[in-house]
């Protein structure tokens, strides 16, 4: 009898949280874990930045190609930050999941919540949540990438955040980080055993039904 696990559909594993509770570093452990796992590259307007290379850390194109694919709707979700427009294209998402493909999004709780309903069968969100406020705001201090002013706005756009968090499927707090990579990985690896996603299942049951033994 075969051991083939296809034909199967993709996960698509939304993470989010406020900025310093930890997601970015949890995100980058379970894709170093898991080879099937590909992060979604966001198309934006903005200039390349040294360091950046196209296609691999964003898709670079043109304000104009922006908006023409704004109005096929070709966007799983889209937003206008700080003067340049970032979007994830929907084509190449639908394609990987209909090919059996994992995809992991990296964003806030808007984006996640115009993914859930652009694919309803196929998000899975995560939201992550910080200790306390004072913890979220000592992480930041200790990073050094902002400046206090930024940090005060990081704080009070955390409290926003989280109002959200009942919007989401699964909801933890990472306070230690081992034990909450091990939560978000239970999760991924719950979703992938998800019956709907595993159409091979059937023709499997079938094989063992029709064994004689």
């Amino acid at each position: 009898m075969s051991n083939d696990r296809t034909p199967r559909r993709g996960v698509l594993l939304i993470v989010a949280s406020p900025s310093g509770a930890g997601k970015t570093s949890l995100c980058r452990r379970l894709m170093a874990d898991h080879g099937g796992l590909e992060l979604s590259i966001s198309m934006t307007t903005r200039g390349i930045r040294p360091g950046e290379v196209a296609d691999r850390d964003y898709h670079f194109v043109t304000p104009e190609e922006f908006q023409a694919l704004i109005d096929a709707d070709a966007f799983l979700e889209w937003a206008d930050v700080h003067g340049a427009r970032y979007g994830s294209p929907r084509a190449p998402i639908d394609k990987a999941l209909s090919e059996g493909r994992d995809v992991l999004f990296d964003i806030d709780w808007q984006g996640a919540r115009q993914v859930a309903e652009k694919c309803p069968e196929d998000a899975v969100r995560v939201f992550i949540l910080p200790p306390s406020l004072a913890e979220l705001r000592r992480r930041l201090v200790t990073r050094s990438q902002d400046a206090e002013d930024v940090i005060e706005r990081r704080i009070a756009n955390a409290k926003g955040e989280i109002e959200h968090c009942d919007q989401f499927d699964y909801v933890f707090v990472n306070d230690d980080f081992d034990r909450s990579y091990a939560e978000l990985a239970h999760i991924y690896h719950a979703e992938r055993s998800a019956r709907f996603r595993n159409t091979w299942v059937e023709d499997y049951r079938d094989g063992l039904l029709a064994e004689d033994v």
